[in-house]
């Protein structure tokens, strides 16, 4: 093969047979200049439902819909040449019935190209996980603190503490069961979210979880800085892009006041008069 053809794109089983090997590396992407820049870093790429309230200003994931998902998917698929796109299942759009779920991941995955979907919930969901697997959709399950569920969950509470976690490892042990190939812990206990890693024959993707997890995911405006209407205890911030932003929208607005902005360099000349005939 050239040094220059192009990569296969991972694929399910591929995240599947990382189990207990190579941490899975993940973040989440809206855009195609962003997907570009993860592609070669990260296993699979999340369009994650939070462009809802990342880009979209919206105050919780509760108001995204299949058309937003779609374009997002669409942008970040552009962007992708090896990384596997995973895209998010939108609140209301697979809770009714398994047939409801398969309608909408099939559009998902149909307009967008994504390789798997994502969806929410434990044992509640794991006949929908099962229908879907068996009709060629491959699934992501995502366990623990469930964003689309914070008006039930009480908001964004750290869960499966104390007695709560017999429950949350059998909702993990239930969505493996029905052939979801990896699971996303979010805001788990480190000690629990070790023991579902242990436990579990598929891989786990921590996100306020545990470094024992077999991969970790981060929303890429959280890491970046770019998102700073609050921070999560389990972020951390590999850039601090968003003060540079502001900090450079400043200076533009300052420059442009003073007229110092444009300058000779970035405006064009006119063109020399010609001679006229005599």
């Amino acid at each position: 093969m050239s040094a220059t053809a192009k990569k296969r794109a991972l694929m399910p089983e591929d995240i599947r047979a990382r189990k207990g090997g190579e941490p899975i590396v993940s973040l989440t992407a809206y855009t195609t200049p962003m997907a570009q820049m993860m592609d070669a870093h990260c296993d699979f790429v999340l369009v994650g439902d939070s462009v809802g309230m990342v880009l979209h200003g919206l105050p919780s994931t509760l108001g995204v819909t299949m058309e937003m998902m779609i374009l997002h998917g669409q942008a970040v698929a552009r962007g992708l040449d090896s990384a596997m796109m995973v895209i998010d299942m939108p609140f209301g759009s697979y809770e009714e019935s398994p047939q409801q779920a398969f309608r909408s991941a099939a559009r998902l995955m149909a307009e967008t190209g994504a390789g798997a979907v994502k969806l929410e919930g434990g044992r509640e969901m794991a006949q929908t996980i099962q229908f879907l697997v068996a009709r060629g959709i491959p699934v992501v399950a995502h366990v623990g603190l469930t964003p689309q569920s914070i008006n039930t969950l009480g908001g964004y509470k750290v869960q499966g503490r104390g007695e709560e976690g017999s429950g949350l490892i059998a909702d993990a042990r239930a969505v493996a069961e029905a052939g979801a190939f990896c699971v996303v812990l979010e805001k788990v206990p480190e000690g629990l979210a070790n023991q579902v890693t242990e436990e579990l024959p598929i891989p786990t993707i921590g996100i306020g979880a545990s470094a024992g997890c077999d991969g970790q995911i981060l929303v890429l405006d959280d890491m970046l800085g770019l998102f700073t209407a609050f921070k999560a205890k389990f972020v951390k911030r590999f850039a601090n892009l968003g003060e540079q932003a502001e900090e450079a929208i400043a200076d533009y607005a300052r420059a442009v006041k003073a007229r110092e902005f444009p300058g000779p360099e970035h405006v064009f000349a006119d063109l020399a008069p010609q001679n006229k005939p005599s």
